[in-house]
C-alpha cells in the first residue's frame, strides 16, 4: 500500500477513479472548502473517511506537507503496452523514459505528459524511479489519468513502435536540429535519457532522428523534466495548426 497526501493530489486521485483509494485521512480540527470537497467526494464514491490527530498525521507523512489530508493506496500499476497503443488517440503520442531515476523528474514529466493528452509514458523496467508516493505527489495527482508501462527493453520496444507507425525522436542537447524544424504532427514517441549522461548510445542510435532545445545562457541544457513540457507543448502547438489550417 503507498500513501498520497496534500489536497490537490487527493483530489485528482479522487476524481480519477476510486478504485486504488483504500481510505481518506482528515486531521482533525481543521475545516476548509477544499478538505470538504475530499469528504463528500469520498462519501460519494464510497471511500471510508478517518480523522486523525496532527502528530499521526504528520508522522505517516514522514514531515511532508500534507495540507491535512493523507490518501492511502493500492500500489500504483502499470499497464501493459498493447494497452496503451489499443487505446492511443491519433495520431499519437508516446513518451519513452531512459533511465530517469529522480521522482521529482518523473513525477513532473507525468504532469506534463497528461496535460498534454499523451497516451502513455513508457518506462524500464530496471533503473527508473518506482511510482512512489512521492511521485504521485510531484505529478499533482496527473500519475491517477497518465497510463503508465514498463518495458524489459527501451531499444526493443522502440523497434516495436516503428513497426506500430510512430516516427521516435530523441532529445539531444548535442543535435542539430531545434524540435520546432522537425514535423511533430505525424504518430511521434518523445525519447528522453537520464538526467545525467542522457540518452544512452543505443537508444540514440534507434531513433529515426534527433531533437534539441537550443539554450542561449551558460548552462549547456534544461532540466529533464522541464525539457519534456517544452517538447511535449511543442507537439500540442504543432498539432493544433495543422488542425486550424485543415478547417
Amino acid at each position: 500500500m503507498s500513501l498520497a497526501y496534500g489536497i490537490h493530489a487527493v483530489l485528482e486521485t479522487l476524481r480519477a477513479g476510486s478504485a486504488r483509494v483504500e481510505r481518506i485521512c482528515i486531521q482533525r480540527g481543521l475545516s476548509s472548502p477544499r478538505l470538504q470537497e475530499i469528504i463528500d467526494l469520498s462519501r460519494e464514491k464510497h471511500v471510508p473517511v478517518s480523522f486523525e490527530q496532527k502528530p499521526w498525521m504528520d508522522r505517516k507523512a514522514e514531515g511532508g506537507r500534507h495540507q491535512g489530508v493523507l490518501c492511502y493506496l493500492t500500489e500504483m500499476g502499470v499497464v501493459g503496452i498493447d494497452q496503451v497503443l489499443e487505446q492511443a488517440t491519433a495520431p499519437g503520442l508516446l513518451l519513452v523514459l531512459d533511465e530517469i531515476e529522480d521522482t521529482q523528474n518523473l513525477g513532473a514529466i507525468l504532469r506534463s505528459a497528461e496535460v498534454a493528452g499523451a497516451d502513455g509514458v513508457l518506462l524500464p523496467q530496471r533503473r527508473s524511479a518506482p511510482l512512489s508516493p512521492a511521485v504521485i505527489r510531484a505529478s499533482s495527482g496527473a500519475a491517477s489519468h497518465i497510463k503508465v508501462a514498463r518495458v524489459a527493453n527501451i531499444a526493443r520496444l522502440i523497434e516495436l513502435l516503428k513497426e506500430k507507425g510512430y516516427w521516435v525522436a530523441g532529445l539531444d542537447a548535442a543535435a542539430g536540429t531545434p524540435l520546432w524544424a522537425a514535423d511533430l504532427t505525424v504518430p511521434i514517441v518523445l525519447v528522453l535519457g537520464s538526467e545525467g549522461s542522457g540518452l544512452r548510445p543505443l537508444v540514440r542510435q534507434k531513433c529515426d532522428f534527433l531533437i534539441s532545445i537550443p539554450v542561449r545562457g551558460r548552462i549547456s541544457s534544461y532540466n529533464v523534466s522541464v525539457s519534456a513540457g517544452i517538447a511535449l507543448y511543442e507537439v500540442a502547438r504543432q498539432r493544433s495548426l495543422r488542425s486550424s489550417h485543415s478547417q
